[in-house]
């Protein structure tokens, strides 16, 4: 077991006190007074990883503020819908059967055919008006 395994194993069986010392360590500053100690132990957790392994690479940081930005715009960011990414698949079962729509830079291909909108994919697959990111559950 290495040393930083078991650093993370004790946290649990510590003191609110003995974790604050840690805590100081690891983020040059005290907790907020109100951080329970269950709340402590994980993020200390996935502090003391990312000092040993390193933290997100810069894409994932890049795509988290960006996702962030979208949020603080107020409500009507959470009915956004969010592009997916080249190589994604999204999956939808309907009516007993499994519809796979695989997503490219080229667009949007379903059975082989290519389609411009998600929407046109959940017309295809029920024959009736629907909105294709609620048909595949893809909104914020």
């Amino acid at each position: 077991m290495t040393d930083i395994t078991e650093q993370i194993q004790q946290l649990p069986s510590l003191r609110r006190d003995q974790l604050v010392l840690i805590w100081k360590q690891h983020f040059q500053a005290p907790p907020p007074e109100t951080l329970r100690k269950e709340l402590m132990v994980p993020l200390l957790s996935y502090r003391i990883q990312e000092k040993f392994y390193g933290g997100l690479s810069l894409h994932a940081r890049n795509r988290l503020k960006a996702i962030a930005a979208g949020l603080a715009k107020g409500p009507k960011s959470r009915k956004q819908i969010v592009a997916p990414e080249e190589g994604t698949r999204i999956l939808r079962h309907w009516h007993g059967e499994m519809h796979e729509v695989r997503c490219t830079d080229g667009g949007l291909y379903y059975r082989g055919e290519k389609y411009s909108s998600l929407s046109r994919i959940a017309f295809v697959i029920t024959g009736t008006k629907w909105s294709g990111p609620a048909f595949f559950g893809v909104k914020k």
